[in-house]
């Protein structure tokens, strides 16, 4: 796989959990912020075939998103939520493109609406 900044072709947004506050039982009270400034990545939706063979087969889509590999994509975290056209995905894991240094890979199955 060749990638280059021309193959980012889609803008995402990286939202993070931030507690405002706790309840009176010493839960946490916040809400997902956008962390950064929206980025560019490239997606590709995880195949029917692929996902059955995972034995991960549901009504969720499941999409791996690539990222340019700065200081600020190497700090998002799995617990980080990720937003594209609307929909609000759960981050599954991250690992740098073999043979990409210069690339991240971010895998997310869909939430819902943002």
């Amino acid at each position: 796989m060749v990638l280059n900044s021309g193959s980012l072709d889609r803008r995402i947004q990286i939202r993070r959990y931030v507690q405002t506050d706790t309840d009176g039982l010493g839960g946490a009270i916040g809400d997902w912020t956008d962390y950064g400034s929206a980025i560019f990545a490239r997606r590709r939706d995880v195949s029917d075939a692929e996902r059955v063979s995972a034995g991960a087969w549901d009504n969720k889509l499941v999409s791996r998103f690539i990222i340019r590999a700065t200081a600020f994509g190497r700090s998002i975290a799995r617990t980080d939520r990720l937003v594209h056209e609307g929909v609000s995905y759960e981050i599954d894991g991250i690992k740098e493109v073999p043979g990409e240094r210069g690339f991240l890979e971010v895998t997310a199955q869909s939430g819902g609406v943002a």
